[in-house]
């Protein structure tokens, strides 16, 4: 500092010391300009650099997470197995004599309608009965319906088909 190489600065109790600047060569603005390109220049390099190295991990995190070879013929021999069983299912089912003709298929249907519709009717005339009994019954329904020794359908989880 005493020779004049680096400059000090008293803070309070703290000396600071740094080069000092007066003594180094000027940039001409030429210079300047030539730095501020290679700089652009450089910092279009690394941001396509950073631009092929995302790429890069991508295609990376792909393959990582894409199966192997092994894994795939295991894969394909276990698809095949499947596949085998179920043409000898289908095979099977085809070569069955017991099958459903058309006429009996009807029949069953129409039958269900049926019962399903007697089954809606019936419900309702009982309900409208017990609801016409329960004006009158001074105990709740649940109490009703355990002494009558009614069992409902919603008691066993049955739905009318639709």
């Amino acid at each position: 500092a005493q020779q004049g190489r680096v400059r000090e600065k008293s803070y309070g109790k703290q000396k600071i010391y740094f080069a000092d600047q007066e003594q180094l060569p000027a940039a001409s603005d030429v210079e300047l300009r030539g730095l501020d390109g290679e700089i652009a220049t450089l910092s279009a390099k690394v941001q396509a650099l950073q631009q092929s190295c995302r790429q890069l991990e991508a295609e990376l995190k792909d393959l990582n997470s894409s199966m192997t070879t092994p894994e795939m013929a295991k894969e394909t021999e276990q698809l095949r197995k499947d596949c085998a069983s179920y043409t000898e299912k289908l095979e099977r089912i085809k070569s069955a004599t017991n099958h459903v003709t058309p006429e009996e298929k009807e029949k069953v249907c129409s039958e269900q309608k049926l019962y399903c519709k007697e089954w809606r009717r019936r419900k309702r005339m009982a309900t409208e009965l017990l609801d016409a009994i329960l004006e009158g019954y001074p105990k709740s329904k649940k109490q009703f319906f355990e002494e009558v020794g009614i069992e409902t359908d919603e008691e066993h989880n049955v739905t009318l088909p639709a």
